[in-house]
């Protein structure tokens, strides 16, 4: 087991990697002993993780341990579902001093953290994430949130969870597509900051593929690393944080426009990460080689390198105005000046924007 941790002082919190560790009730003592503990987990996972689980924090000593089992499913992210959660809360009569567990992809993480952030104004919640996506990004770092038809995560809080317990055994029984879809973040690292892991994904992606135990826990130390790393210089996305949003400003576009649920998030974000690029490449701040080597990566992960026909121009700047990185009117993007090398800005040149939505983007 490794453990990592996230440095925010009174709000620091640790994220332990390794297998099996969903039977370990010594990490959970510490967190669950002697309250209420409520599993939030869905349709899929539960079968597969909740009751083990459950034992697990039973064993941890905690004073009693309930379930909630929502759908499955991106499209069940929404202020309805989240309604669902505060009544079960309710109708158990949890207090400040019990705990959720969130027991799934990101979806669960993230309306999990905010059904935590927001019930009675706040109480702890600990994130048990079982996917790659959910494992290397969204249980990370403290963004909770639901999905309103008109954009993707705008209603939501900033709430760190007191652990991230993650069991890469849970990665055995997660389908092809959704390893790939988690594959897109794992890179993201590699363009934004770390030209180095970059490198070594382009070495290793078949191994990933594969699933080879050593290289996935590699890739999800360093994702971990590199991601708590920024949260600690920046915790509410006020400056440097924003550069984990790479591709995700034309991803959450195409998330919306497709109908929450059609791509998956990881899949958008490739998209969107190669639509950057094309931005970059025409601002002059990227060389063609170094597009080439991030639409070539994405590919080899098994992930879409363009958007969905269907969704033209107009709608994506439509969708984009209303991204969360829009200042005063003015949209800010995650961009490349190289490998390892990311910016957020503002200042670009919007007939090139133009120019990548009018070659990328099919009505």
């Amino acid at each position: 087991m490794d453990t990592l941790s996230v440095e925010l002082g009174e709000r620091g919190y640790p994220i332990h990697i390794g297998r099996g560790l969903l039977r370990q009730p010594e990490l959970l003592g510490e967190r669950a002993t002697g309250r209420r503990v409520v599993v939030v987990s869905n349709e899929t996972v539960a079968p597969l993780y909740l009751q083990t689980l459950q034992d697990t924090l039973s064993a941890a000593g905690a004073g009693s341990v309930d379930a909630l089992v929502l759908p499955d499913g991106e499209r069940y992210k929404t202020l309805e579902t989240l309604e669902r959660i505060y009544t079960g809360l309710l109708q158990r009569r949890l207090d400040r001093g019990d705990l959720l567990v969130a027991l799934g992809g990101g979806v669960i993480g993230d309306l999990t953290g905010f059904a935590a952030a927001t019930y009675q104004r706040g109480i702890d919640f600990i994130q048990v994430p079982t996917t790659l996506l959910a494992q290397v990004d969204s249980s990370v770092g403290g963004k909770t949130g639901v999905n309103h038809p008109l954009g993707k995560n705008m209603i939501g809080a900033f709430h760190q969870p007191r652990m991230v317990l993650v069991d890469t055994d849970t990665l055995n029984t997660l389908p092809d597509r959704e390893l790939s879809a988690g594959l897109a973040e794992v890179i993201k690292y590699g363009l934004i900051d770390d030209a180095e892991f970059f490198a070594w994904l382009e070495a290793h992606l078949p191994a990933l593929r594969a699933r080879e135990p050593e290289a996935l826990a590699h890739a999800i130390r360093r994702s971990c690393a590199d991601k708590a790393h920024v949260v600690a210089q920046d915790e509410r996305e006020s400056g440097r944080r924003a550069l984990l949003n790479l591709g995700h400003t034309f991803g959450h576009a195409i998330e919306t426009g497709m109908g929450y649920g059609q791509w998956l998030h990881g899949e958008a974000v490739a998209a969107g990460t190669v639509m950057a690029a094309d931005l970059s490449l025409r601002l002059g701040w990227l060389e063609a080689g170094e597009q080439e080597r991030i639409v070539r990566l994405l590919q080899a992960a098994g992930l879409p390198v363009e958007p969905p026909p269907g969704l033209g121009p107009e709608r994506f700047r439509e969708i984009m105005a209303v991204d969360k990185k829009v200042q005063r009117g003015r949209l800010r993007l995650v961009l490349l000046q190289g490998i390892g090398r990311a910016v957020v800005t503002a200042e670009f040149d919007p007939k090139a924007l133009d120019e990548t939505l009018d070659a990328l983007t099919r009505p």
